[in-house]
């Protein structure tokens, strides 16, 4: 592992949604400088999420996000604490929360801490496995239910479902390619 303490470091992160059989997943690197609020920009990005709920980062039992004296929660304020702050380790564990109501739980582990590649623009997403689940289905049971219907031609919600998820919906369907493609118009 890389020791400047000063230096950028770049910060290998395994990101899994759990909950859900077989696991979807993204393996991404940013920089240990990025702060938490940049951080779920690119979540939402790299998982596919639309930013359309609450969201908060759990590190141990402190809670980052954007504090609203309405919800009645101790959060702290996520822009100005930075991921190498609160991950300062490989192996370093913590939760990534999207969506209040359906509860989405990114477990996000630092698998490694790295030198920056030469001419390489930060973030970017390595490779990942199955989509993200829709806004709004409903969380993992919800998600399960979903997709026990579009699966079974003989489901009587089957035609409602694939209507309301669109012709583009593919649950085994990754595609880093143009997952960097929308992380490289962030960075500029």
């Amino acid at each position: 592992m890389p020791s400047s303490p000063s230096s950028n470091l770049v910060y290998q992160l395994k990101v899994t949604l759990k909950g859900i059989k077989p696991p979807i997943w993204r393996r991404i690197q940013v920089l240990n400088n990025t702060t938490l609020s940049k951080l779920h920009r690119i979540l939402q990005v790299v998982m596919g999420w639309t930013d359309s709920h609450l969201h908060q980062f759990i590190v141990g039992r402190t809670f980052y996000g954007i504090p609203d004296p309405d919800f009645g929660m101790d959060i702290r304020n996520e822009k100005g604490v930075k991921l190498g702050q609160i991950a300062a380790q490989e192996k370093a564990k913590f939760v990534y929360e999207y969506d209040f109501g359906d509860s989405w739980e990114h477990e996000i582990l630092v698998e490694k801490i790295l030198s920056p590649g030469e001419g390489v623009r930060y973030p970017v997403c390595v490779t990942g496995k199955r989509a993200c689940p829709p806004e709004d289905c409903g969380g993992v049971w919800g998600y399960a239910d979903l997709l026990g219907a579009i699966e079974n031609p003989d489901h009587p919600e089957r035609d409602e479902m694939l209507e309301w998820l669109g012709e583009d919906f593919e649950p085994e369907e990754f595609d880093a390619d143009s997952i960097n493609q929308m992380l490289k118009k962030m960075s500029k």
